[in-house]
């Protein structure tokens, strides 16, 4: 299995290279050149197999390079015990037709656990079967999960470092106390005067600028990312869609071969795209639903064809989507379409902030997607509901995929759904506990204390005694002067 950059197919490089480059040096992102395909019969065969051995499977269809020995060992270290759960990412039944993937079992209680616990194995693995000899320097932009669960995938990682940049006012309290907290020799953390896509545009500079990579290259030191840009990223998510459709399967509720829906809360596009090569591999998916709050770029862009961010920027309580750049949609438009209108519709976002994929590329899209999007009161009234209803609690970005799939049964037919849970409600406490009518003054560990008195339910372990912990990064930086504070760390 080859890859090649949605840029310039005729970039082609191994996974290994993919996955030890990230980002394609031509600005684009790397994609299989196929998708391996799955028989009806290979998938039910799944059904009988554990999440490891799922994972070995299916990631093996796309890692051929790679032993089934290896696999075993990256899988079995990456999904161990510190996952809360035997099952990894068990699937929960809230009523008949409607059932929620838990994607936050893992050590920092969010779904990018799922993929960056096994990306620093791919990587180092990756750099040995390129014969890369300088370390590498994880950059990362992140709206809160992926900046944790990176950090804690890296920390202490032998021949690595690890940069993180937030936006100062874009995360929670808990978010925020986790990355400012993380231990290691080797990782980094700061804000960003702006919101996410200020740091995820400042990053994606940083990968651009050839004197800053020349200057690195001369320390011994080349960047990587553990963004979703990263292809040993998004494999891994693959995985649970397959996982999530076997535990409906095994659950008695549909037969295998019949089709179900996902409802995904996503602002990158990441993990609905996930699902979408899931679909493509063979697994039964009638359709996946993008859900968005009131940052709806990718619900108009699902409903037109024009993707555009002149649009005015909202903080919301489900901040992780709070995007109006989706990077990941450029790999869907690639497949769709080819390099050449890539690269002419990545051109046109950056300089006027908007494009226009045409009718023949946006019936592909609809074939596959639906979209919608709430807002914060009705996922706050969703919370209250459904805790009310079937005694379970939501998180903030959970509340908007059961709003947005909640609006689509009131004008159709119920149909069986999957919603990708991505938190635990713990790690957004504070509108979590606004939900409930609770106006709190208090901030980080104390939110996590009211939430269980509040609820009756418990906090993960790992958001237990994040008061206790030292902070070890206080510092805020300008977009501009980004370079800077990897430079300065690295130094």
């Amino acid at each position: 299995m080859k890859y090649y950059s949605t840029r310039d197919k005729s970039n082609v490089v191994t996974a290994a290279q993919a996955i030890v480059q990230g980002l394609s040096s031509d600005g684009g992102l790397f994609v299989p050149v196929s998708i391996p395909p799955l028989t009806i019969t290979e998938i039910s065969e799944l059904c009988g197999l554990n999440y490891r051995e799922k994972a070995v499977t299916i990631m093996g269809k796309y890692l051929e390079e790679f032993s089934e020995e290896e696999l075993r060992g990256f899988v079995g270290e990456a999904y161990s015990d510190n996952y809360d759960s035997a099952e990894i990412a068990p699937t929960r039944f809230i009523n008949r037709n409607t059932a929620v993937l838990e994607l936050w079992h893992g050590p920092t209680c969010a779904f990018k656990d799922m993929a960056l616990q096994m990306l620093p194995r791919l990587l180092t693995a990756s750099l040995k079967k390129t014969g890369e000899t300088r370390k590498v320097c994880i950059l990362v932009a992140t709206s809160g999960d992926t900046g944790k669960a990176a950090l804690e995938g890296f920390a202490d990682v032998d021949g690595t470092s690890i940069v993180v940049f937030y936006p100062r006012d874009g995360v929670s309290d808990v978010q925020k106390l986790q990355m400012t907290t993380q231990c290691g020799a080797n990782v980094y953390v700061s804000a960003v005067e702006g919101n996410f896509d200020d740091a995820q545009t400042g990053v994606k500079a940083i990968f651009s600028n050839r004197e800053f990579a020349k200057k690195l290259n001369e320390k011994g030191v080349f960047l990587s990312s553990a963004n979703s840009i990263n292809w040993g990223r998004l494999l891994p998510q693959i995985v649970y869609y397959f996982s999530a459709y076997c535990d409906y399967v095994n659950s008695g509720k549909i037969k295998l071969g019949d089709e179900i829906d996902f409802c995904v809360p996503t602002g990158n596009f990441g993990d609905i795209l996930a699902g979408w090569y899931a679909k493509k591999m063979g697994l039964p998916v009638r359709r996946l639903i993008c859900a968005s709050n009131r940052n709806n770029v990718l619900t108009d862009f699902i409903n037109t064809g024009v993707y555009d961010r002149n649009r005015e920027f909202f903080t919301t309580i489900s901040p992780s989507m709070d995007i109006l750049v989706s990077s990941n949609l450029e790999r869907l438009l690639f497949m769709l379409s080819d390099d050449v209108s890539v690269n002419n519709w990545m051109n046109e976002l950056k300089t006027v902030g908007k494009y226009d994929v045409g009718a023949e590329v946006l019936s592909k899209i609809k074939a596959d997607f639906d979209g919608g999007f709430t807002n914060d009161d009705e996922a706050k009234a969703y919370i209250r509901e459904v805790f009310k209803s079937a005694n379970y609690l939501m998180d903030t970005h959970t509340a908007d995929a059961y709003a947005v799939l909640a609006n689509m049964t009131k004008i159709g037919a119920e149909f069986p759904t999957v919603i990708v849970s991505t938190a635990s409600p713990y790690k957004f406490a504070d509108s979590v506990l606004s939900a409930f009518g609770e106006a709190s003054v208090q901030s980080g560990a104390e939110l996590i204390n009211r939430l269980e008195a509040v609820t009756g339910t418990t906090a993960p372990k790992p958001l237990t005694g994040l008061d206790g912990r030292e902070v070890r990064f206080t510092g805020c930086t300008a977009k501009e002067a980004m370079p800077d504070v990897v430079m300065g760390f690295l130094n």
